[in-house]
């Protein structure tokens, strides 16, 4: 079972979520009530390269399973470096298409991608 912890500052929750064997680690953006991930957090959670959750995000939109305007949002992120940076983010309806399309076996159970307020 993952470990979980939740923090609250000034810009929302933050998730910390780490598998089992603490082989994946997370800080999970929580906002409008959903999960917001990059593609490199969605590449980190499946263990596959940036350019496969890429090509499967493009081909979500272009078949139309979602929209890219409802699943996308642009959230400002503070990089290591302490700079701010606008980043683009994925919300939980893209993560789990994008789950199914790369098929991995370290995709969490769906009960570790609840919401807790």
């Amino acid at each position: 079972m993952p470990n979980e912890i939740v923090t609250y500052n000034s810009t929302g929750n933050v998730v910390v979520y780490s598998s089992a064997d603490n082989a994946v680690h997370l800080d999970v953006q929580l906002a409008d009530e959903t999960v917001w991930l990059t593609q490199q957090q969605i590449a980190t959670l499946f263990g596959v390269q940036i350019p496969a959750i890429s090509k499967h995000l493009s081909n979500i939109f272009r078949e139309g399973e979602l929209d890219k305007n409802s699943v996308i949002s642009i959230l400002e992120n503070t990089a290591s470096d302490g700079k701010k940076y606008r980043t683009m983010f994925y919300n939980l309806d893209a993560i789990l298409s994008v789950g199914y399309r790369v098929n991995s076996a370290n995709m969490p159970e769906k009960d570790y991608l609840h919401l807790r307020r």
